[in-house]
């Protein structure tokens, strides 16, 4: 485990539900090969924060990784939805050129 995950995980039992080390922590996961876990605190940072856009495009990623193009596009599409109703038309662009790459 690495020292950034380590110092992550220490400042998440303290505050559980923060969004930020939550992603963090997934992008950690991601960046290891752990695509599951990756995907798995991707889902908690939504649930916690659906405006947190780039969430859906990482885990978008996550799931092109592991091979699941199906639920990737789901995640690109709710990401954009997301974005364009919180006004965020450039994070919604980002995140529709990531689906245009797979269909």
């Amino acid at each position: 485990m690495s020292a950034r995950m380590q110092q992550l995980l220490a400042m998440l039992e303290r505050e559980p539900n923060d969004p930020f080390l939550l992603y963090g922590i997934a992008l950690e996961h991601k960046k290891s090969g752990d695509v599951k876990a990756a995907i798995e605190h991707l889902d908690r940072v939504i649930a916690i924060d659906p405006n947190y856009f780039y969430a859906y495009y990482q885990r978008g990623l996550a799931f092109e990784a592991a091979g699941d193009l199906d639920a990737a596009k789901r995640s690109y599409r709710e990401g954009i939805s997301a974005a364009r109703k919180g006004g965020d038309e450039h994070a919604a662009g980002e995140i529709e050129a990531a689906l245009a790459m797979i269909e």
